[in-house]
């Protein structure tokens, strides 16, 4: 019988199968030992998870490397695929691109993290490591901020509680009332800004995307180099291009028919 953690009520077994997985991702493949190394537990027990993670198909042994299988390639698209708003987004995202030749994205929150979408990168767009899926801080990131700043206040209460406000760089939001004044500034004017406060030298303008009831589904963002996105280009030219998709993409959400996506 598995144990279980008393306090969260989780399995630690599947816990530890998880964090095996998670540190292939994060190590881009690994043997047993350093995964072992990585997890800081037994060799036996990364072995055990290996194994049965190789059994199912979920990950794939090349030479003495162990490397994430192709099986959960699908189990990501469905996850996508799942996300109404995900089909509906992508020609916006691609279009934005195209207009801005920056990197454009659409993003979502999950259990108090932002999770992108989809990525589409313009001409002169600069690609980072940020891919498909993701995961960052909502108060680092302009689309973070402007889901933030469409969520009931206990509901930011309970992200900022989990993961506190930790800093990406120097420009970073960390006081909880500086964070609480910049979200009452983005619902007031629709658009959030990220000046550096993710990744040094890169600023990017966010505007929430809403369902018919108002609820924050996700965001769609722009980002770039900091000598290019600045100014009025910043200020006003992105913005407008921003909140015109974020209208047209609100408009599909609420008279599209379901079975269109």
């Amino acid at each position: 019988m598995d144990e279980t953690d008393s306090a969260s009520g989780t399995v630690k077994s599947a816990a530890t199968l998880l964090s095996v997985v998670e540190a292939i991702r994060e190590l881009d493949g690994g043997g047993v030992t350093e995964l072992a190394d990585h997890l800081d537990i037994g060799k036996s027990t990364v072995h055990r998870h290996l194994s049965t993670l190789q059994a199912h198909d979920y990950v794939v042994k090349e030479a003495d490397e162990y490397h994430l299988g192709l099986r959960l390639l699908g189990l990501g698209e469905y996850v996508r695929e799942r996300n109404r708003t995900y089909a509906m987004a992508r020609p916006v995202v691609d279009q934005l691109a195209e207009e801005t030749e920056e990197r454009a994205l659409f993003m979502t929150e999950e259990h108090g993290r932002a999770v992108y979408l989809y990525r589409s990168v313009g001409t002169h767009g600069v690609r980072t490591n940020s891919t498909t899926g993701t995961r960052r801080y909502l108060h680092t990131i302009a689309g973070g901020k402007a889901i933030l700043a469409h969520l009931p206040a206990k509901r930011v209460d309970e992200i900022v509680d989990r993961w506190g406000l930790p800093p990406e760089t120097q420009s970073t939001i960390t006081d909880r009332e500086q964070l609480a004044t910049e979200l009452e500034r983005i619902r007031e004017c629709g658009v959030a800004f990220n000046r550096e406060e993710c990744i040094e030298g890169l600023q990017a303008v966010a505007t929430p995307v809403l369902a018919p009831d108002g609820t924050v589904v996700g965001a769609l963002s722009v980002s770039g180099p900091a000598h290019r996105i600045k100014g009025e280009w910043l200020e006003d030219g992105i913005p407008d291009l921003l909140l015109g998709s974020a209208n047209e993409l609100e408009l599909n959400l609420k008279y599209a028919p379901e079975s269109s996506t």
